[in-house]
């Protein structure tokens, strides 16, 4: 037996039981639930019918309880979401892939005011990716047949993302499974759709073949989109515009990036994108100039961190990444957390340090430093030890540098310093500052 997931209604995971457990009745009951839920005798008992069931291939959301919508009914709070395939398969090419997506998604478009708008680049609203066994969500596939694929409600980080087992083969005929008849089942999950009790509904949790060409989305599976999102209006349908992500409406909690007083509180690099940080929430920025950034709350990708972050770094070649918040620090790979947190006590801190202002991966020398008020530390990621001699002073070895330093990090060879609503661009072999911008720059202002 396995632990099955169950979505909660910020999109995130926890686990529902699905183990055996000892005496009758508490196994009696979910078979008794599942029964209920395809429409067989219920017996509590693992009949052949109820077996041939089980055996069936399916989505790998669970279906005992909750029919329609997800608890806590969540949805998209816009009706122009972005959407982007990260992996692709390689049963099919990817203009099949792009196609077979497409269609899925436009079928629940046809039927309530949903608009999808295809990006190359960047995090976009739904994440569709190929994936095998074990790939950081929790939620192992299974190898060919049983679970084909998965998709997580709609909610911030992994909300809406939606994975496909790649060890199937994936088709787009009859043969292997239909990649448009899943990704269309998946996609109402990455919209808010829970399993169907319907037989003849898109949403029930069993394969069964349906053909692309002409579909028309079942009543049932009507009814449950409308009942998010409403019916689509004449005048709804926007342009389909290819790799162009539409802006996302600014929301007015969010923090004022373009404060002329505004500053960071921790920056890194994380795989291919910068990383800025700010009490609640954090900003994502590519390699090119961002021109319309929106922030994530540090929870929807962080939650052990929750909020005030006070320095972060990144050893690319080690695939790891740093972040310390007060006497502690946590390790990720990539945007998922590494076991508990640990005391910084692990770098070797003289005993009276109890938090880090600022630190930077120095990619050559492989040491990174570490500022704590008006000194920094010396640490050497190779014998993971801290250099002798230290702590110096931060004004004695970097020339033009004032004030506290918040963040740091290393872009291109220089050193950015980060004070207040300053970013200082220092080059090492001048050993000074060549430039000062507003920080605010960093993230498009």
């Amino acid at each position: 037996s396995r632990n099955t997931p169950r979505l909660h209604t910020d999109g995130t995971r926890g686990h529902q039981a699905g183990e055996m457990v000892g005496g009758n009745n508490p196994l009696a009951r979910k078979i008794r639930q599942m029964q209920t839920f395809f429409g067989l005798p219920v017996t509590g008992k693992l009949d052949y019918r109820t077996i041939d069931v089980i055996k069936m291939p399916r989505c790998g959301v669970p279906d005992i309880a909750n029919y329609r919508l997800f608890p806590g009914e969540p949805k998209w709070q816009k009706n122009t979401l972005t959407y982007r395939v990260a992996k692709y398969t390689s049963s099919l090419s990817h203009a099949a892939v792009d196609k077979a997506v497409e269609m899925g998604l436009t079928a629940w478009g046809t039927a309530a005011p949903l608009n999808f708008v295809r990006t190359n680049t960047g995090e976009a609203d739904i994440m569709i990716s190929f994936e095998t066994g074990d790939h950081g969500d929790s939620y192992p596939f299974d190898g060919p047949r049983g679970t084909l694929a998965h998709a997580f409600a709609p909610g911030e980080g992994l909300g809406g993302d939606t994975h496909f087992d790649n060890a199937e083969k994936w088709t787009m005929g009859t043969n292997g499974f239909n990649l448009f008849t899943v990704a269309a089942h998946e996609f109402g999950h990455a919209l808010g759709l829970a399993h169907s009790t319907d037989p003849t509904a898109l949403m029930y949790p069993t394969y069964k073949y349906q053909h692309p060409v002409g579909f028309r989305l079942p009543k049932d599976d009507v009814k449950g989109i409308q009942v998010l999102y409403g019916p689509r209006k004449p005048g709804d349908r926007g342009p389909y515009v290819p790799h162009q992500p539409l802006p996302n409406p600014p929301n007015p909690s969010d923090p004022d990036r373009c404060d002329t007083l505004f500053s960071f509180d921790a920056v890194t690099m994380l795989g291919r994108e910068l990383l800025f940080f700010k009490d609640r929430f954090f900003w994502r920025r590519q390699a090119q100039m961002p021109t319309n950034l929106r922030p994530n709350t540090i929870t929807s990708s962080f939650p052990q961190l929750m909020s005030n972050v006070d320095a972060a770094y990144e050893v690319a070649e080690r695939g790891v990444a740093y972040f310390f918040k007060g006497p502690h620090y946590w390790t990720t790979r990539g945007f998922q957390m590494q076991g508990p947190p640990r005391t910084i006590a692990d770098y070797g801190f003289a005993r009276n340090v109890q938090h880090v202002d600022a630190a930077v991966y120095l990619k050559d020398e492989k040491k990174t430093l570490f500022f704590i008020r008006n000194e920094y530390y010396s640490y050497d990621e190779a014998k993971r030890k801290m250099e002798k001699d230290f702590p110096k002073s931060i004004v004695e070895e970097f020339s033009g540098i004032s004030g506290r330093i918040d963040a740091a990090e290393e872009v291109n060879g220089f050193i950015y310093f980060f004070s207040g609503p300053r970013a200082y661009k220092y080059e090492r072999d001048k050993e000074d500052v060549v430039n000062i911008v507003k920080s605010s720059s960093w993230v498009g202002c």
